[in-house]
């Protein structure tokens, strides 16, 4: 029987999601899409989950679209409909923090959900491209926002336009990713990360502040500014997480934070 498209566990409240085609490099398809969008859902509203590690089965992370699925595509044998389909962008919704720990080659939709991640690992060596233009489509699922939100625009037109491979090393000048580690510690370095903020961070606090930093990049300075103290009187300030927050570091001890509260999320106006 063969083993699922997307693997799952969780282990000290850091939730490991793995991209499983091995087969096929991990290469993406609506069933693997369908897995891992449920898994991140079912995620956002589990309070044992406080931090999620995206990673590739093998030496690979994603390739892109498998190129089975792309050829029925390009005949008109095959049809994909995005309008009924939950959208690439579902990770960028889910309130707790995602790290990529990105094993290979990483190209196409891999990329763009490498990007939709908050924090990404890559092993050195690790290949990324868009792929798009060598395959005659234009910037797909919002990567055209995405990529010069990280890189600049300078860097997003030569990686958008040139397609060109660029390994892990350039992509760290860049900005595409945050760490590039030895292939073999990728994903225990990613886990390590995610684990540091499920033990040390408040939950509610890492949730709000990631949909503050989405929402911030469409907004002048004075807005979030002002955002951020209606936030802080309204939701911070009452909450229990920032009492011991402080009483934690003053009594230098590790801290005890309340799992998180979707509800209150939903009632800072952010999403």
């Amino acid at each position: 029987m063969a083993e699922p498209s997307l693997l799952s566990e969780l282990s000290d409240g850091v939730l490991v999601l793995t991209l499983n085609r091995p087969e096929r490099h991990n290469a993406w398809t609506s069933e693997m899409e369908g897995r891992y969008f449920d898994a991140l859902e079912a995620a956002s509203s589990d309070s044992q989950v406080r931090a999620i590690v995206l990673t590739g089965s093998g030496d690979t992370f994603c390739p892109g679209l498998d190129s089975q699925t792309l050829s029925g595509v390009a005949a008109g044998s095959m049809q994909t409909n995005p309008e009924l389909r939950r959208p690439q962008t579902v990770p960028a919704s889910v309130p707790k923090p995602i790290i990529a720990a990105i094993n290979g080659a990483c190209a196409g939709i891999g990329l763009i959900q490498a990007m939709l991640c908050d924090v990404r690992f890559a092993a050195a060596g690790a290949k990324f491209t868009t792929a798009f233009t060598r395959r005659g489509i234009m910037a797909e699922h919002g990567s055209a926002w995405l990529l010069p939100h990280l890189v600049g625009l300078g860097n997003a037109m030569d990686m958008m336009l040139s397609a060109r491979v660029v390994r892990a090393e350039e992509a760290l000048e860049m900005g595409l990713v945050n760490r590039v580690t030895d292939p073999a510690q990728v994903l225990s370095a990613a886990i390590g990360y995610a684990r540091d903020i499920a033990q040390n961070c408040s939950p509610l606090a890492v949730a709000v502040t990631k949909l503050q930093l989405q929402k911030a990049m469409t907004q002048d300075l004075e807005t979030t500014r002002r955002e951020a103290l209606r936030l802080w009187g309204e939701l911070l300030k009452s909450h229990p997480d920032f009492k011991e927050g402080v009483g934690s570091f003053v009594e230098r001890r590790p801290p005890d934070f309340a799992p998180l509260d979707a509800s209150l999320v939903q009632s800072s106006g952010l999403l």
